[in-house]
């Protein structure tokens, strides 16, 4: 029993790695599931289906591996983080789609609560702004539209992040449980205390009846039962949200090492330490993991749209069958003509938090073409982290002289030369993407006793083969005329 299961259950799709004990990839299955877009400003998935693209994903992974499932030590769940699902104790059946991360719907309720002046408090405690982007507005307009209060309140009705609703199924519904992190992004979470608060469940009417418990992200958080295809008893034995996953695969271990994941979003996690660190300076104070008794914390910025642009391209504008083909098509012109893509089609995130800018094109001319405009789109998606780094870098009151990547968009050789030059650190990618998962399965992995400790952990993972470096090469006066005509077009939206 020298493998491990790592479910990375993600925005679009979920992915199903098998990998042994030298963090070798044995086999993989992925599985893409319909996005649904009731109205402007609405994201929502089917909970059902979700959970039928993990069996897929399990299935094809297996036969890839061509190992027995007996031969699974344990299983490791990651997800996509602060998407909001309601089911059933009784039957485990949703009561509704879940609201995705996405989802800008509770824009006004945040507004009001904010104008009420609650958003140091909440700070303060969570770590987080009040913005929809977390789950608890969430909660409460489930309860609210669907008119559950009282049956929520009687204990009738489960929440949880995507990690929960996987744990209530893969264990046959034996389970309603969470990890640190993905508590930390609910607003309901007191950082300081590592436990739901009850002021804050009072304030964004979230009755406590509904919580899962919180465990540490190494932890026995299960069993199999009644799974198709795995047998029952296989343990699970590490949960993190995506991005800490990420952090954790990506071996940042000490205090200011960093990573950036490029997913439908980009999101930027710089480790700090054992304390949280306040941002002054729009960011998110996170929970990273808890490992027993050690705590990790980071500082997090979060751009809502990376990836997800570049499916604009593709689905919406027709402009490529594949999303790899964006590369060649932005390289195809020497620069972006002048264009500049803002792409917040799901409002702002950090370091601004403003739920209501649109995306925007600015700088178009008769001679636009549509290779400026996947340039410009590219770009768009490193100038916001510039802006994230730049916040990191003030809170931290030091530079940062590397950062880690991964994620799908991170293969774009183009992408990554210009986020080293706007950013002016060197990128390193490591040979694996899916950092993410691999997250998972090295958290998994240390629960089940595969490695004993994590220096050993590191020793195999550095092992896995080398790393790809882009360092910073555009001159200092084509960098600022960037992030100046980046910033105007920022301003406007």
């Amino acid at each position: 029993m020298q493998h491990v299961l790592a479910i990375d259950q993600g925005t679009t799709g979920s992915t199903v790695l098998v990998l042994d004990a030298a963090l070798r990839v044995c086999g993989r299955g992925y599985r893409e599931f319909v996005q649904h877009y009731p109205a402007p400003g609405e994201v929502e998935h089917d909970a059902d289906t979700i959970w039928q693209s993990v069996l897929a994903a399990l299935g094809s992974a297996l036969a890839a591996a061509g190992v027995p499932p007996t031969c699974i030590a344990a299983i490791g769940i990651t997800n996509q983080r602060e998407t909001t699902v309601l089911w059933e104790r009784a039957t485990g059946r949703p009561v509704h789609r879940a609201i995705v991360w996405q989802d800008r719907r509770t824009s006004a309720a945040c507004a009001r609560l904010l104008a009420a002046g609650h958003g140091e408090h909440v700070r303060a405690r969570t770590g987080l702004p009040i913005d929809p982007y977390f789950s608890a507005t969430k909660i409460a307009w489930l309860l609210d539209h669907l008119g559950l209060r009282e049956r929520a309140e009687r204990g009738e009705l489960a929440f949880g992040t995507i990690d929960s609703l996987l744990l209530h199924r893969l264990t046959g519904g034996a389970v309603h449980r969470t990890d640190v992190g993905n508590a930390s992004r609910t607003l309901l979470f007191d950082l300081h205390h590592m436990a739901w608060c009850d002021e804050l469940c009072a304030l964004f009417r979230v009755p406590r009846a509904l919580l899962p418990e919180v465990l540490p992200s190494v932890a026995p958080f299960g069993h199999t039962r009644s799974v198709p295809g795995l047998p029952d008893g296989i343990p699970i034995t590490g949960v993190a949200g995506d991005q800490q996953a990420a952090l954790f695969g990506q071996q940042c271990f000490a205090p200011g090492e960093a990573k950036c994941t490029f997913g439908t979003g980009a999101f930027l996690l710089l480790n700090t330490g054992s304390v949280p660190t306040p941002s002054r300076h729009g960011l998110v104070t996170t929970v990273a993991w808890q490992i027993g008794d050690e705590r990790c914390y980071a500082l997090e910025g979060s751009a809502f749209v990376a990836g997800a642009a570049v499916q604009w391209l593709r689905d919406g504008l027709g402009f490529f069958t594949d999303a790899a083909e964006v590369e060649a098509l932005a390289r195809s012109v020497p620069d972006s003509g002048g264009v500049v893509v803002v792409p917040a089609f799901a409002g702002l995130g950090a370091p601004h938090w403003r739920p209501d800018a649109r995306g925007l094109i600015t700088g178009l001319t008769r001679g636009t073409t549509r290779a400026h405009l996947a340039r410009a789109t590219l770009e768009g998606i490193a100038l916001q982290n510039a802006d994230i780094l730049r916040a990191m870098e003030q809170d931290c009151g030091r530079p940062l002289r590397t950062l880690r990547v991964d994620g799908g968009a991170a293969a774009n050789d183009l992408l990554m030369q210009f986020q080293a030059d706007v950013l002016g650190v060197d990128i390193v990618r490591p040979a694996m993407l899916e950092s993410t998962a691999l997250g998972a399965a090295c958290l998994a992995g240390l629960g089940a006793g595969l490695w004993p400790d994590r220096a050993a952990l590191a020793a195999v993972a550095a092992a896995a083969g080398p790393a790809t470096h882009f360092t910073p090469r555009l001159a200092a006066a084509d960098v600022t005329s960037h992030l100046a005509r980046w910033r105007a077009a920022v301003d406007k939206a």
